[in-house]
């Protein structure tokens, strides 16, 4: 009997610990857990570019956007944004999305203009859905700022202005 009762006990003390779950670490975002600029691959446009994040130089501050190509809501976004570029060039800019449509990628970028913004840097496919999970995106376009050490500032979601962005970014 004593060893059925030791026995129970250690089969509900490994259950409770099986999954390495730790609720109060669940509730947090992964952004916030790992304050690092994630590294992450991004298809590039030309659609066999891999693009690693890890790759992005620390020493200035970044700007990871999400986004769709045909997302309304994305669209009026960056027809804010681009315009107040100035007002983030001292951001290197990220667009990813996870757009399989390569041709309604480029042709984003083609309509928003997008290479004749400097400081936007790359432009790619999540194509393994890694940021969309990581920030826990539910909607686009979100924004995440980190500074020039590439640690984590600020995450913006649903609905921003470009004074809110600018009141992040003119302090790093």
């Amino acid at each position: 009997m004593k060893t059925k009762l030791i026995l129970a006990i250690i089969l509900i003390l490994s259950q409770l610990g099986a999954y390495g779950q730790d609720p109060v670490q669940d509730t947090i975002p992964a952004y916030r857990r790992s304050p690092n600029f994630p590294a992450f691959n991004m298809m590039l446009p030309d659609s066999s570019t891999i693009f690693n994040t890890y790759n992005i130089p620390s020493g200035r501050p970044a700007m990871l956007v999400c986004f769709s190509p045909d997302c309304s809501h994305c669209q009026a976004f960056f027809k804010k944004f681009l315009p107040a570029m100035d007002s983030f060039k001292n951001m290197d800019i990220y667009l990813v999305t996870p757009s399989n449509q390569f041709t309604a990628i480029r042709k984003f970028i083609e309509d928003y203009h997008i290479n004749d913004y400097k400081n936007i840097k790359r432009v790619g496919r999540d194509y393994e859905f890694f940021c969309f999970t990581f920030y826990n995106v539910r909607s686009v376009p979100d924004i995440a700022i980190y500074d020039k050490k590439k640690k984590f500032v600020k995450y913006l979601e649903k609905e921003f202005t470009n004074d809110e962005i600018y009141s992040v970014t003119s302090k790093l």
